[in-house]
């Protein structure tokens, strides 16, 4: 089955533990290449933000290199396509986060969270694939209920072992 117009989203956690490697992101990877062929998977402009800023700043040399390999995996990834919001879809996006953390949907401090999350909606996205906690706790059905508000895609978030769980056919 072809999903040439499906849109997923992945954050910077997922890259980078796809940098590390870790077995379960490479897997949910698999699970979404075999049951969403031709889906693009993307990255917005916040995830590339993040991760330039921690290979760059980050005071811990591990996350630095785990950062800069995650950047390196994305040229390499046919599938990990960067995709860079217009001036107005960025805005819109910001606006998007800032109602989700005021309504206590992202927690108030996880302004990139909310940021990543908003870009995937506005983008058209129908999953974000993320191993962020703060991202993962979001009630589904306020996510829902904002970004429906918005006029923008709701965008489910799932987590790479969930992924694997959900429609990969193995119990983890």
């Amino acid at each position: 089955m072809q999903n040439q117009n499906t849109l997923l989203a992945v954050d910077s956690n997922f890259l980078m533990d796809l940098a590390r490697p870790e077995e379960m992101a490479f897997d949910a990877l698999d699970v979404i290449r075999s049951r969403a062929r031709g889906a693009r998977i993307v990255v917005t402009t916040r995830v590339v933000d993040e991760l330039v800023e921690k290979w760059k700043n980050d005071p811990d040399a591990k996350t630095r290199e785990i950062a800069r390999r995650a950047l390196l995996l994305m040229r390499q990834e046919r599938d990990l396509v960067p995709v860079d919001l217009t001036d107005l879809q960025a805005t819109y996006a910001e606006s998007i986060a800032d109602e989700l953390r005021e309504r206590e949907v992202i927690k108030w401090e996880e302004r990139n969270d909310a940021i990543i999350l908003a870009e995937a909606a506005v983008l058209g996205c129908v999953m974000l694939v993320s191993s962020d906690n703060h991202l993962l706790v979001a009630k589904p059905e306020h996510v829902r209920e904002v970004l429906r508000q918005r006029g923008v895609s709701e965008v489910v978030i799932r987590s790479p072992r969930d992924i694997v769980r959900e429609f990969g056919g193995r119990k983890r």
